[in-house]
């Protein structure tokens, strides 16, 4: 194989690690991960939104920022449960 072949190979192999190595030590694809991480940075965003609405309206949005922590913090620690719950599965199968 010549060397440019070889890098190329290798390159690729590099890249496509980097987009697949975070995603799969949480169980899911490339996609899968794509998805919930763009619902949680939407919601980040929207909460962020009403904070700052909030910063210059203080009667306004009083609880939405910390309930939208607890809610992305719930689903963040459901989703780490379960992932955890089929490694188990996995290893006593």
């Amino acid at each position: 194989m010549r060397k440019e072949a070889r890098y190329t190979k290798r390159m690729n192999f590099m890249i496509e690690r980097l987009f697949t190595k975070h995603p799969a030590s949480v169980d899911e694809t490339y996609g899968e991960h794509l998805i919930a991480a763009s619902s949680f940075s939407l919601a980040m965003f929207i909460a962020s939104l009403a904070c700052l609405v909030h910063a210059v309206l203080p009667f306004m949005f009083v609880r939405t920022g910390s309930a939208a922590i607890e809610t992305l913090y719930d689903r963040m620690v459901a989703n780490r449960r379960q992932f955890e719950e089929g490694r188990l599965a996995k290893r006593t199968a």
